[in-house]
């Protein structure tokens, strides 16, 4: 009788934050390979369990089945076309790179090639398939609004003249297209970028807020059409180590990792 073992998937991070420390935790109780590449300069952490990789030809010679991406736009952009024509796919939070046009077409020309795919999770926000269903409305309009504790806001807020320990009111930073939101913001604005392209990004307006009466990081979206009307709320706790993001992000990557590898990621 021959008995056939199944590989434990091996898992690349690409970046080791505030998502990819929580997401390298969950991933440690599942039975997994895990590397990660951290960027240039900073020595490893003491993680038990876990690879580090400061060069990006030692994390390819260790042959990830695939990678997730939890560092940002930059990075993002600087590794993703490689890891996309060595054939190996790329799960990817920063989902505002697609208003990138060069990215846009390194990405499509190194996936064709290979076969490989960019995979983006839902991240911070639902109803995703409600907006897929209603985008067939000619009429449809969406507004995303961004609201966030002022802590998420600090440097934004200063630059614009405001003390942030003193203020009192709800200060509106930006209202138009979500391709400019996501270029203005890259580290708060997935979230609005993922809601556009459901939508149809000509017909999603963005509004960001910084507010001192939230405590949440909240998601607001209003859409209307000739189907009717809808208002989600998603208010999701900021992440302890990054306020700008959210304590779900993580998870969703999660989740994308355990639906892309289906049965064969189990846990340990």
């Amino acid at each position: 009788m021959t008995i056939f073992t199944v590989p434990v998937p091996n898992i690349a991070l690409l970046g080791f934050g505030a998502i990819g420390r929580a997401l390298c935790s969950k991933l440690l109780t599942y039975r997994c390979q895990i590397g990660v590449l951290l960027r240039d300069g900073p020595s490893a952490p003491e993680q038990s369990g876990v690879r580090f990789f400061n060069d990006v030809n030692a994390l390819l010679a260790s042959e990830p089945s695939v990678v997730i991406e939890a560092a940002g736009q930059d990075a993002l952009k600087a590794f993703c076309p490689v890891f996309l024509e060595a054939g190996i796919d790329v799960i990817a939070a920063s989902v505002g790179v697609i208003g990138d046009a060069d990215f846009e077409q390194r990405a499509a020309e190194a996936g064709q090639k290979s076969g490989a795919r960019l995979i983006f999770p839902t991240g911070a926000v639902g109803g995703l398939d409600y907006l897929h269903v209603v985008a067939q409305a000619e009429d449809l309009s969406v507004v995303y609004t961004s609201r966030k504790p002022v802590s998420a806001w600090v440097a934004e807020l200063e630059s614009l003249g405001f003390d942030p320990q003193k203020l009192s009111e709800a200060v509106l930073l930006y209202e138009g297209d979500a391709l400019r939101a996501a270029e203005l913001y890259p580290r708060n604005l997935n979230a609005g970028l993922t809601i556009a392209l459901a939508a149809g990004v000509a017909r999603t307006a963005v509004r960001v807020v910084a507010d001192p009466a939230v405590l949440f990081n909240t998601h607001e979206i209003e859409a209307r059409s000739s189907f009717g009307e809808a208002f989600m709320r998603f208010a999701n706790l900021p992440s302890p180590d990054n306020p700008k993001t959210s304590a779900i992000t993580a998870a969703s990557l999660l989740i994308e990792a355990t639906r892309y590898f289906a049965e064969r990621l189990a846990p340990a």
